[in-house]
């Protein structure tokens, strides 16, 4: 199986920067470092209404992503609460 590489949009990356914990920080980014082996681990649910687009859990936070299998490419959209998670998707 091929690996695929990962892209954080830097809206993302600003709401990974303004996480409260290091702790929670590192966890998220261990778990997107993660997708590159598997895209689609057994924890990772895809998002109703939508062709390629998953989300991980990690505590109350949803890590949000698009899977582009064609160019083996992994876009990080989004890293939030679980309530603002979904929305405008």
């Amino acid at each position: 199986m091929d690996s695929y590489s990962i892209k954080i949009k830097n809206t993302a990356q600003k709401e990974i920067r303004k996480l409260p914990s290091k702790e929670l920080r590192n966890k998220i980014v261990d778990i997107i470092n993660s997708l590159y082996i598997n895209p689609m681990p057994d924890e990772s649910k895809k998002i109703k209404g939508s062709n390629n687009i998953y989300r991980i859990r990690q505590g109350v936070y949803r890590i949000i992503y698009q899977i582009h299998k064609n160019e083996l490419l992994i876009m990080v959209i989004r890293v939030r609460h679980r309530k603002d998670a979904c929305k405008n998707l």
